[in-house]
């Protein structure tokens, strides 16, 4: 390895020297004519005083001046209290025509003639003929240097942009990454495959083609993509999707091709293509046919995946969160073989990754991450080091060298919901309407016997909401059951009904427009994805909404007018039950309503703990019941 990087920069060498040589030649040339034209322009004795003749010749003829030298047409004149030359003039014929015309009597002043210097006119004239032409022929030269940059620039316009990892000294391996022990099982096959393929084919086995992470965002996909390098100690090909598609038809066939040549050269390899989905999106979908770029782009990388030979010991691994647009050519045996998904952490999960963020921030005694973990359900590993990193900012903004709880909860409540904006002001019209709107978020999701407790009040602005009112579920939850969405629709009503019923129905405000999209979703995913409305119990209407524009605009609805309309109706109806449960509610504990709204104004933020004891008297009225 070390005799090949020895040769690298020999071979560079030449080339780099002969451009350096041609700039350096360049540059010398221009500064020799710069000088040459400075001294020409410049190379009379400007430190002498400029006299008429007239006035040099009545001195001369008093004796005031003891020498005139000449020198073609200009003279040097020394006056007598001089040893030197300190004026000038000028003369037609110079020395010849004050002799010859007796203008100067020759027994006060000494004349002395040399030849006229032809130096500076000489080099003037050169100069003003090859400066000219050296700024041409530089002005050519780079020229055809910027056409041979395109033109190499071209030529490399088909090579793949891919990065490759594998000589670093800090590699990443399974051992730093917490949390997906599932999806560490499943690869550690893999690396076994790249550093022991002989003891596979032994008994027959083939070397898997592609292995594809599936997961939500912010997961470490790529993260366990660079541990299988690591672990297995193999050059690591890192490319996006994306990077292949091009204007140009063709061009991502072609950086295909190369990124495939370069594997199989440095085999045994890995190639990793990050957001696959930019590329291997269902073919017939857009409006380009089998002409379009993209399913060139495509087609190339299933070739090459079934061109493989036996024992290349490349391994093509994939990440996306978007596998049900990909087209079934790529999901077959052959391609890519194996599927590993990678869900959200679980609290175990969650715990294991925030100590690993956590490691080498000072921390203080009272941070649980234990509880942390509790909390942040449905949160990724990358949420969870935004939550870290934000824990560290914000005590490094407070002057503090320790991270406290404080920091870690402000740093959670900051990423999950938003920062505050202490800074909007509002009106004690609307800090009481705020109130009331987040007290009925609040009573009626306590009285629901199935909903998530509530974890804090605040009506300070966070995000783009005028307040919040946080739900946590106690454990982690895996389904959602009819009841549980149910209590959650009410729950997301009763902040609009809290408004309702303290100032009446035409006095609503627009606070709660992101509650009814919320809720709205919600109904809509229950009836036509989850099928739990009462008329379409059990069925389901799924619309496929990953595919092209064009891919949209030709095909129908898998269902009826007749059926959309119905389907409208049951949306219609769990949004009814959800409000009339939630006003019942508030109806019914009108005075813990009005507690929990004073003490909102009164501290502005309140946990789970005040709001309990708070609510402690509120009962479940029978109209809230589900039937």
């Amino acid at each position: 390895m070390a005799k090949k990087n020895s040769k690298n920069p020999k071979q560079k060498t030449p080339k780099r020297s002969r451009s350096q040589q041609i700039r350096s030649g360049l540059f010398l040339a221009i500064m020799v004519f710069l000088v040459m034209l400075g001294y020409a322009l410049f190379s009379s004795d400007t430190s002498l005083k400029e006299k008429p003749i007239s006035d040099v010749i009545n001195r001369a003829n008093k004796g005031e001046i003891t020498k005139i030298e000449g020198q073609g047409d200009d003279l040097k004149v020394t006056p007598k209290d001089q040893d030197k030359p300190t004026e000038k003039t000028y003369i037609r014929g110079g020395i010849s025509t004050l002799t010859q015309d007796k203008l100067v009597d020759q027994t006060k002043v000494e004349l002395s003639d040399t030849p006229a210097d032809e130096t500076g006119a000489i080099l003037l004239s050169l100069s003003t003929m090859l400066i000219p032409m050296l700024l041409i022929g530089g002005l050519i030269f780079f020229m055809f240097r910027q056409a041979q940059g395109q033109n190499n620039q071209a030529m490399g316009f088909g090579k793949s942009k891919a990065r490759l990892y594998g000589n670093e000294k800090s590699k990443v391996t399974f051992s730093e990454i917490a949390g997906t022990d599932e999806a560490k099982q499943d690869l550690v096959e893999v690396v076994d495959f790249l550093k022991h393929p002989s003891k596979f084919e032994e008994v027959g086995a083939k070397i898997p083609k592609g292995v594809l992470l599936v997961g939500p965002p912010g997961t470490g996909k790529t993260m366990l993509a660079r541990a299988v390098a690591g672990e297995a100690d193999v050059p690591f090909f890192s490319i996006s999707g994306s990077e292949f598609v091009e204007m140009f038809v063709g061009v991502g066939a072609s950086r295909v091709r190369d990124l495939f040549e370069k594997a199989k050269k440095n085999a045994p390899c890995i190639i990793f293509i990050d957001e696959i989905d930019a590329v291997g999106r269902r073919r017939g979908s857009g409006m380009g046919g089998g002409h379009d770029e993209r399913e060139q782009t495509l087609n190339q990388i299933l070739v090459e995946m079934d061109g493989f030979e036996t024992g290349t010991n490349v391994i093509v691994l994939a990440a996306t969160n978007r596998s049900d647009v990909l087209d079934p050519a790529l999901l077959r045996p052959g391609r890519f073989d194996r599927r590993v998904n990678i869900n959200l952490p679980e609290r175990k999960d969650r715990e294991a990754i925030l100590k690993v963020h956590f490691k080498n921030k000072p921390t203080s005694n009272d941070v649980d991450l234990d509880k942390l973990a509790a909390k942040t359900a449905g949160s990724s590993g990358a949420d969870l080091a935004n939550i870290a990193n934000e824990s560290a900012i914000i005590a490094a903004r407070a002057n503090r060298k320790i991270i406290n709880n404080q920091d870690v909860t402000n740093a959670f409540e900051k990423v999950a919901i938003g920062p505050e904006r202490k800074a909007k002001v509002m009106s004690e019209e609307e800090k009481e309407r705020t109130a009331y709107h987040e007290a009925g978020h609040a009573i009626v999701g306590h009285v629901l016997p199935d909903s998530d407790p509530v974890h804090k009040v605040t009506i300070i602005p966070r995000g783009g909401t005028g307040g919040v009112t946080w739900f946590l579920p106690p454990e982690d939850k895996n389904y959602t059951s009819i009841v549980e969405f149910k209590d959650v629709l009410a729950r997301a009503l009763g902040g609009r009904i809290a408004e309702e019923v303290v100032y009446g129905r035409e006095r609503v405000t627009t606070g709660a427009g992101s509650d009814l999209r919320k809720a709205t979703d919600i109904a809509r995913d229950m009836v036509i994805e989850q099928g739990m409305s009462e008329a379409f119990r059990d069925q389901v209407f799924h619309e496929d909404n990953g595919g092209m524009m064009f891919d949209r605009m030709v095909h129908d609805r898998p269902y009826s007018d007749e059926t959309a309309a119905k389907l409208d109706r049951e949306v219609t109806k769990l949004m009814v039950e959800a409000a009339e449960r939630a006003r019942a509610v508030i109806k019914a504990n009108r005075k813990p309503l009005d507690d929990l709204a004073k003490m909102l104004l009164k501290d502005e933020t309140i946990d789970e703990t005040v709001v309990v004891k708070v609510l402690k008297d509120a009962v479940m009225p029978a109209a809230a019941k589900l039937h």
